[in-house]
């Protein structure tokens, strides 16, 4: 299972606005992701309830993780859009 360990950039966390962004960018990576914070349990990346539920804030560890053939790429482009706490996902890394 490939998975990327990343500290949160958004300020106010994956509340409203940023959740919204990561859950849209997790849908369209077309492969199956987790997310979850460092010490909890995995939950589906796609499912916005499940995400604001995490009450991941600023600057703290989640964890995303895939075992899809392209998780990896999938995981790296997530991974940045969390890690900078981009506007949209990136296109290439």
């Amino acid at each position: 299972m490939a998975e990327r360990r990343v500290n949160v950039g958004w300020a106010e966390g994956l509340h409203a606005r940023p959740a919204s962004i990561f859950v849209r960018a997790a849908t369209a990576s077309g492969v199956p992701v987790t997310i979850a914070k460092s010490d909890g349990n995995p939950v589906n990346a796609a499912s916005m309830l499940a995400v604001l539920g995490l009450g991941a804030q600023g600057g703290e560890e989640i964890v995303l993780a895939s075992d899809a053939d392209e998780a990896e790429a999938a995981l790296d482009r997530l991974a940045k859009l969390v890690a900078e706490g981009l506007e949209e996902l990136p296109e290439t890394v």
